[in-house]
């Protein structure tokens, strides 16, 4: 199984879905700094107007991009740990389902962190979503003294994971080196 987490094609008639939808999409694709505000505007399908009307810079809408892509990435991360036995075995291939997608392109959070270095907004989302991954891992955990401490270990692995599937070019060796991790971890 394949996550394509990447947002599905908007046939809204609300430019704001519209703009959202595509400027997640360009961004995660083609990067953040890549995508200008005129390349937004066209493939959304909106004026310069409408586009200010929504957004009243290209920061806010990187903003309103990563929260919308936090609760949609969290809602699949959730779902594919249940999915695979809701049990700290369960990362690995959770994880996996997304690093095979053909749309995997890294985590948009590490990406624009790396790309808007010195961005405090950014920087505090990421660092947002990256907790309540953490707390999603430790969930999977029995509770011990150590919980916390494993899951802190086990979400900078799957960081780690994200980020060498993406170097690579492709997720085995990333998947295999987590899952070595998984089981020196809660074995």
């Amino acid at each position: 199984m394949s996550a394509d987490l990447m947002p599905t094609s908007v046939s809204s008639d609300a430019p704001r879905e519209r703009i959202l939808a595509t400027a997640e999409r360009l961004f995660y694709l083609e990067g953040i700094r890549a995508t200008g505000v005129d390349r937004l505007i066209a493939a959304s399908g909106v004026t310069k107007v409408t586009f200010y009307r929504q957004f009243a810079s290209k920061d806010e809408l990187i903003l309103a991009v990563l929260e919308q892509r936090h609760l949609r990435w969290m809602t699949w991360f959730s779902d594919a740990l249940k999915r695979h036995g809701g049990q700290p075995d369960a990362l690995v291939p959770a994880l996996a389902e997304w690093l095979r997608s053909p749309t995997y392109r890294g985590c948009a959070f590490i990406n624009s962190v790396g790309e808007l270095e010195g961005v405090e907004a950014v920087r505090r989302l990421s660092h947002d979503h990256k907790l309540d991954m953490q707390q999603a891992i430790e969930a999977l955990l029995p509770a011990s003294r150590t919980r916390a401490d494993t899951a802190a270990a086990l979400a900078v692995a799957a960081d780690g994971a994200m980020v060498r599937a993406q170097v690579d070019g492709r997720p085995e060796p990333a998947l295999r080196a987590l899952e070595r991790i998984v089981r020196a971890l809660t074995g």
